[in-house]
């Protein structure tokens, strides 16, 4: 017998990718990147620990997806567009060590080749 069930990595119900302005995806990007200050994959590790366990303002994986903010292989270019964004942010910190990780990494959103 096969069971339907919803699936809680879907998109929001706009169908649109995460907003890469929304400040509520930055924070979450900033609150992971603060907690453990790597870069991608690792950085993507740590969100997704962050969501399973609730950890960014009682958020799991469904809420964030309401937000727009989804772990799926579609949509880590738009995922890839909002850590770029926070490391830029965060380059500019006087935090010694921290401007010249953020230079040297790069992250890309080109989709894999088949």
């Amino acid at each position: 017998m096969l069971v339907e069930r919803p699936n809680s990595h879907a998109r929001p119900a706009q169908g649109l990718p995460v907003a890469v302005g929304s400040d509520q995806c930055l924070d979450f990007v900033r609150f992971c990147y603060r907690r453990r200050r790597v870069g991608w994959p690792e950085l993507y590790d740590e969100m997704c620990a962050v969501a399973a366990r609730g950890a960014f303002r009682g958020l799991g994986y469904a809420e964030l997806a309401d937000l727009g903010i989804t772990f799926c292989l579609n949509d880590l270019p738009a995922l890839a567009a909002l850590t770029e964004r926070v490391l830029a942010e965060e380059s500019g910190s006087p935090e010694p060590g921290r401007a010249e990780f953020a230079a040297g990494m790069r992250l890309s959103a080109a989709p894999a080749s088949r």
